[in-house]
């Protein structure tokens, strides 16, 4: 089978579509024939080597590629059952040798759900690893007013319509050029991004708002938008912020379980999470896809589609 790997480290030029074996599935695993894989932002960390100068990773020879699947089972290990035939899923573990980026991939049944009903396969792998981490960010919170940085975004977008689904009273920062798309998303109040964040917040909710999902990975600058013994939930990709205030700081890296799988596809299914698919490419063509995805401005998912 063909599949993406990083090895060289130097970035997207430096990503290889190799021929490799396809792989089988163990005990407690399955195999899914990968009908499209969207890209994230963690896989240029990886084609970079930034996580592993983070530490968030060990150096190896090989970085499989892609995190978000959808596709169908055509193998499962011995005493697994698969969750339907039409699936979706998310690799997690960063050291894997393989991922999602290829032909074919085996995960852990537990992160492997059922496809949500209704939706393409190019949209339904545009959720999972963007929505697990906005789900699990919303339930770290605590109180009825929240700040979302990066609201455009796609960990911020998906935090946006969690936390309005949730009952809470959402404040949005973005770019001036993506009010209206935030707004479409339920925010109920916008911030640009160019005013002083804190300042801003504070016009709006005088003592400070009870938490912040920090998509834009803003630090301190967002702390200070929450009142004392607030909740700051800090997403990797930058200096941990102090714990000034009483304010409790989650730092949040995503863990696949199915029952945060599930209530995401019930979710698209009911209209709650949106999808959206800003262009599709050929694997073959992975280099191109990840350019645009690290010049940023991208509203939608690029996604790649490894038949044809």
């Amino acid at each position: 089978m063909r599949a993406l790997v990083a090895r060289r480290l130097d970035g997207p030029d430096a990503i290889e579509l190799i021929e490799t074996a396809v792989p089988e599935p163990a005990e407690g695993q399955l195999r899914i024939k990968v009908a499209a894989a969207a890209v994230n932002a963690v896989d240029l960390a990886v084609s970079t080597g930034v996580l592993v100068e983070f530490g968030l990773t060990a150096a190896r020879e090989q970085f499989g590629l892609g995190w978000d699947v959808a596709g169908t089972v055509d193998a499962v290990g011995p005493n697994t059952q698969a969750p339907a035939q039409t699936v979706v899923g998310v690799a997690d573990l960063l050291g894997r040798a393989l991922k999602t980026h290829a032909e074919y991939v085996v995960l852990d049944a537990d992160a492997v759900v059922r496809a949500p009903e209704g939706v393409d396969l190019a949209n339904a792998s545009t959720f999972g690893l963007n929505g697990l981490t906005a789900l699990q960010a919303v339930n770290a919170l605590q109180g009825q007013t929240v700040l979302v940085t990066g609201a455009a975004g796609g960990v911020g977008g998906y935090a946006v319509e969690l936390a309005k689904h949730r009952g809470l009273t959402v404040l949005a920062s973005a770019g001036v050029q993506d009010k209206q798309l935030v707004e479409d998303l339920g925010a109920d109040h916008f911030i640009d991004r160019s005013d002083d964040l804190a300042a801003a917040v504070r016009r709006i909710v005088p003592a400070g708002v009870d938490g912040v999902i920090d998509a834009a990975v803003v630090g301190i600058a967002a702390q200070e938008a929450v009142r004392n013994g607030g909740r700051h939930v800090h997403l990797q990709g930058g200096p941990r912020p102090p714990h000034l205030r009483g304010i409790t700081v989650e730092q949040m890296f995503i863990h696949v379980n199915r029952p945060d799988l599930e209530e995401l596809v019930w979710l698209v299914e009911t209209g709650a999470l949106s999808t959206r698919v800003a262009d599709t490419y050929r694997l073959h063509d992975a280099a191109i896809a990840y350019k645009r995805v690290a010049a940023g401005g991208v509203r939608g998912r690029v996604v790649l589609l490894p038949e044809g």
